[in-house]
């Protein structure tokens, strides 16, 4: 991430001198996506170094969530930028300014090559948690924005179709605007402690209530703790007479194994205390 950050740090000051120079809107497009970037790169690598802290008696989790709330901020930048590039898009879409297209094809190619880097750096991590991710589609949308900045050099290049700049910073936007939203509502999601999307509470429900002795299952909760994290807590009711101490073990074993949840919190409760085993709260 320190490598990343240096390079996208270097490319954003080129292609804020080449955007100005050239009058080119995809370009400053360009620029101000790789602003963010420093910007996304920078508090993902604070929020890293945050989360490693250990846990404390007044936060027991530790600081695990800096991550989310790093994430949700890139998604949050991400979204505003993109926003801003389409109103200054609509304001050259009647009278597109000329552009010098040569020095922005150049400008353009080598911030490519910084974005494809820098990628590349992140590529490995970004399914690690949802803070890398939001940094690693900061990198996607300024690589989108590199080839968006091409093809419109290319174009007022050979037919001097001037209006290709501000389309191109129009789609790259589109396109950033999109992702940048799916990463704000899976960080929502963690904050609001909603089940993560790949776990199904009735399946679950299904595989509590088959093992042996279980009568009923209740006040089942499934959130992540951070991203990759799951936990959950829930109350199992055990048939009349049923006195296994492995069914605690079984439970335990089975939520880690089929689902990857390790953090897992299991009552077991007696007859008298039976609820519907639909009931989940």
């Amino acid at each position: 991430m320190r490598i990343a950050l240096a390079i996208t740090g270097a490319w954003f000051l080129l292609e804020l001198a080449g955007g100005l120079y050239t009058n080119s809107l995809a370009l400053l497009a360009d620029a101000a996506h790789m602003l963010t970037d420093v910007a996304a790169l920078g508090l993902s690598l604070f929020a890293v170094k945050i989360a490693a802290r250990p846990a404390t008696h007044q936060k027991t989790y530790g600081y695990l969530r800096a991550e989310i709330l790093a994430a949700l901020a890139n998604g949050v930048f991400l979204v505003l930028i993109s926003l801003y590039i389409c109103y200054e898009a609509y304001e050259r879409f009647s009278a597109p300014p000329e552009v010098k297209s040569i020095p922005m094809l150049v400008v353009a190619g080598s911030g490519l090559i910084a974005n494809l880097a820098t990628a590349a750096l992140l590529y490995g991590s970004q399914h690690d948690s949802l803070n890398l991710r939001g940094a690693f589609l900061h990198v996607v949308g300024d690589t989108l924005g590199s080839v968006g900045a091409i093809a419109a050099g290319i174009a007022m290049v050979a037919w001097h179709w001037y209006l290709a700049d501000p389309i191109a910073s129009v789609l790259v936007s589109v396109l950033v605007l999109y992702s940048a939203w799916q990463l704000v509502r899976e960080s929502v999601d963690v904050l609001l402690e909603a089940v993560p999307s790949h776990i199904s509470i009735p399946a679950i429900l299904a595989d509590l209530g088959s093992v042996h002795g279980v009568l009923s299952v209740h006040d089942l909760h499934v959130w992540s703790i951070t991203s990759g994290m799951p936990a959950m807590s829930c109350h199992v009711v055990l048939r009349p007479g049923f006195e296994d101490p492995g069914v605690l073990e079984e439970l335990s074993r089975l939520m880690r194994e089929k689902y990857g949840i390790e953090h897992t919190t299991i009552q077991i409760e007696g007859q008298s205390l039976i609820v519907p085993r639909s009931e989940v709260r």
